[in-house]
């Protein structure tokens, strides 16, 4: 049609013959006939009405045609076909076999059916291309693909993930090799990502995997606490693409086939045998495809990053994160938790309760209602316990203060006799522990009959060589220990005639 106007324009305004205009246009001269005579039973003058458009020209021009849009075969209701096919045992097959008997001779083929259902299936989805901020956003995701690394002491094979991370404005990407995708992992990539563009987005983008997402939701995911930890180490946001929505990452997918293509790819041919060794060879790589032109861009990712993102990022805190382990525990009925096989105290008023326990590498910290009620060093020590003596009842705290030279100290502040007994009673068992009970209840003595009795009554039974508690005690309570000592005299021992005695066998009764 718009021949058809040049055609008129030419006529009218220019004055050209109609073979000159066939050579101008480079058509037939019949053809130019045919349109200045259908203009002019159509009863066209120039110039056309400006709001005469190129379908209306034609149905003017050539009446006797279908109309532009209008066939001769019914169309199906492609919107009822479409829900019909969410329907369990509903086929295609079956929609277009009852579409015919409906149209039978007007009906399209099979072939056709299922071509334009397509068609207007593929009209009915909208893309919105996303305008991406310089420092904005950075999309995070896991390559499909695995490499390899082989143990040179076992020949074990192990499968390293690749993480790729990709800042929206620039496309920079980053990637780097880890054993999994667990939370460690996960974090730790991360935390190299921030380093790699020396500077910190406002948004993370992520995937819905279980490090990133506990529970999935289209308005409200819940973020895992450890990534959650790290954002706001980072102070940055998390906000995860909708579950089954790539498009809300495509950079990120992108990314990826990138990333497959131009590294993974071509250290298909090469064997690794530690995972640095991998992760030196992606970063070469890496720099390569930073560095590479844009098709239809200006510059590469390394340029734009420097000229658009880099400027725009926040700067790194001072210190990076570490990763630390979140888990909740119970607090056990000796005011402890268990992690990793060891034990750790907190408040005895937490006992039964459910505390959150966050473990880094040199660290635990334990977290009741978000206020940190403990922390210790971290102990590798396997069915040992890590115990802080603030968090003990006072009765459990006086017991665990018990020691020999305590006793000791304490018997010698009363008096150099009651230090000797309780030196005495120490000494006695094997194990000292199994002493305490009866020292202190020795030592308790000092508050029912005072200090310098008790000592005087430990002066007597060293006198009489019974250093024990309940000589000591039976002292007291007879009021022995205010009764001066008699001096010690020689027991007259008397002879016993027992030879005589009737229940006395003798020695005649023995036969030799």
């Amino acid at each position: 049609m718009r021949k058809i106007k040049e055609v008129l324009r030419l006529h009218h305004e220019s004055g050209l013959s109609r073979r000159s205009i066939a050579q101008v246009l480079n058509v037939s001269y019949g053809s130019i006939a045919n349109y200045l005579t259908r203009a002019q039973t159509a009863g066209l003058s120039w110039p056309l009405p400006p709001d005469m458009d190129e379908r209306t020209l034609g149905r003017l021009l050539f009446p006797s045609q279908a109309i532009t849009g209008q066939r001769r075969f019914v169309e199906p209701g492609f919107l009822t076909i479409h829900q019909e096919l969410t329907k369990k045992g509903v086929t295609k097959q079956l929609l277009w076999q009852e579409y015919r008997e409906q149209h039978p001779d007007n009906g399209y083929s099979y072939a056709q059916f299922c071509h334009r259902y397509l068609e207007w299936l593929g009209c009915q989805k909208r893309s919105m291309r996303q305008l991406h901020i310089a420092g904005e956003k950075l999309f995070v995701d896991y390559c499909g693909p695995t490499m390899e690394v082989i143990n040179p002491d076992t020949g074990e094979v192990r499968q390293a993930q690749i993480f790729v991370a990709v800042l929206g404005a620039s496309n920079y990407t980053f990637a780097c090799a880890s054993w999994s995708q667990k939370q460690e992992d996960w974090l730790n990539a991360h935390v190299q990502a921030f380093e790699f563009f020396t500077g910190v987005p406002e948004i993370i983008v992520p995937d819905n995997l279980k490090s990133a997402v506990t529970k999935t939701h289209r308005y409200e995911p819940d973020i895992n606490p450890a990534y959650q930890q790290l954002a706001a180490h980072y102070q940055v946001a998390i906000v995860p693409a909708r579950p089954y929505k790539p498009k809300d990452k495509a950079k990120a997918e992108v990314a990826v086939q990138i990333v497959e293509r131009w590294i993974m790819a071509r250290l298909r041919h090469q064997t690794f045998f530690t995972l640095a060794s991998l992760n030196q060879a992606v970063r070469l790589l890496l720099d390569d495809l930073n560095l590479r032109p844009f098709k239809k861009l200006p510059g590469s990712r390394r340029s734009q990053f420097e000229q658009l993102d880099l400027p725009a990022l926040r700067p790194l805190p001072q210190q990076a994160y570490q990763y630390a382990e979140i888990k909740k525990a119970r607090v056990h009925i000796d005011y402890h938790i268990e992690y990793d096989k060891h034990y750790y105290s907190v408040p005895h008023h937490l006992v039964k309760q459910t505390v959150e326990l966050q473990a880094s590498a040199s660290m635990v910290a334990v977290y009741s209602h978000g206020k940190r009620v403990a922390c210790h060093s971290r102990s590798h020590r396997q069915g040992a316990h890590t115990t802080c003596a603030e968090h003990m009842p006072q009765t459990h705290r006086a017991i665990s203060e018990w020691s020999p030279e305590r006793f000791l100290n304490w018997a010698g502040d009363i008096g150099d006799e009651t230090r000797q007994v309780v030196n005495h009673i120490l000494e006695e068992k094997r194990h000292k522990e199994q002493s305490y009970r009866r020292v202190l209840a020795l030592l308790s003595n000092a508050k029912k009959y005072g200090r310098e009795r008790l000592n005087k009554a430990c002066a007597r039974a060293l006198a009489i060589n019974s250093p024990t508690r309940s000589s000591v005690q039976s002292i007291l309570k007879q009021g022995l220990d205010q009764v001066a000592l008699e001096a010690p005299h020689e027991a007259v021992q008397e002879e016993l005639e027992l030879d005589n005695h009737e229940n006395v066998r003798g020695e005649n009764y023995y036969h030799h």
